[in-house]
């Protein structure tokens, strides 16, 4: 149990993640996110013009944002998956494979592999803006899952594979049958840290033409010349939505944290 509790995976630009036994972040949690709601209250109830408009019009941005959310996290969870097992493997040419792919892609900044997608593959053959938006996504943070799965399958002890192995179990089994289900307590906190971030990230989708909550504002800004108004709710709208998932992020942590005496 003292081992399991030191294990710790570094995390990148997301949310902190609100517990309990932070007393700080978690009353600054419930702060911001009461302040964040009575201020979008006061803003669409006493100037609805034009914080209310600015509301409906975004509204569709907002359904494209999660679009883009959970098709990229889901298939970034697949290649970080790969890209992990790929990390540990005891051949050389997987595990360099792998190994080269976290360092190229994490060198890279995400808006130039945007950028390369879209346009630069597109000299070649047609790209749609959403599908390169989910590609790039996926490419870029499959690169960072695959350094998370890597840690937490690492973090397991090795006795646990010892004794599948004992039991009759093959390399692929024990991996997938005992030791992943045992890393995902190890795993989520950082997994749903990215999935934060990611979601942040999403703005950068904009510049594709991909009509995001940012896109949506940027048009409802260039039409109005309400910038301020715009990027206050834009700003505000994300604001809440990163505390509500942090959230439950916290919430499934807690739930998959062993019982404690």
């Amino acid at each position: 149990m003292d081992k399991e509790k030191e294990l710790k995976i570094d995390v990148t630009d997301g949310a902190a993640i609100p517990t309990k036994k932070d007393k700080g972040l978690f009353t600054a949690w419930w702060c911001t996110l009461i302040g964040a709601l009575v201020l979008l209250f006061y803003l669409i109830t006493f100037y609805a013009d034009p914080y209310l408009r600015i509301l409906k019009f975004v509204s569709d941005g907002i359904v494209v944002t999660f679009k883009v959310t959970f098709a990229s996290i889901f298939f970034s969870l697949i290649v970080g998956l790969i890209t992990g097992l790929g990390r540990i493997s005891k051949n050389r040419v997987i595990n360099l494979i792998a190994s080269v792919y976290v360092e190229v892609i994490r060198g890279i900044p995400l808006l130039v592999q945007l950028f390369y997608i879209y346009y630069a593959l597109g000299s070649f053959f047609t790209v749609p803006p959403f599908v390169a938006a989910i590609t790039a996504m996926t490419v870029c943070y499959g690169a960072y899952m695959g350094e998370v799965f890597r840690a937490g399958i690492e973090s397991i002890d090795h006795g646990q594979t010892e004794a599948a192995r004992s039991l009759g179990f093959n390399g692929r089994q024990t991996m997938f049958y005992v030791i992943i289900p045992q890393a995902m307590r190890t795993i989520l906190p950082p997994v749903g840290n990215e999935f934060i971030a990611l979601l942040k990230d999403t703005s950068l989708v904009s510049i594709l033409a991909v009509g995001d909550l940012l896109r949506r504002g940027r048009e409802f800004a260039t039409e109005t010349f309400a910038y301020f108004e715009t990027y206050t709710m834009v700003a505000l709208i994300y604001l809440l939505i990163t505390l509500i998932l942090s959230k439950i992020v916290s919430i499934s942590e807690e739930k998959m944290r062993p019982y404690e005496r």
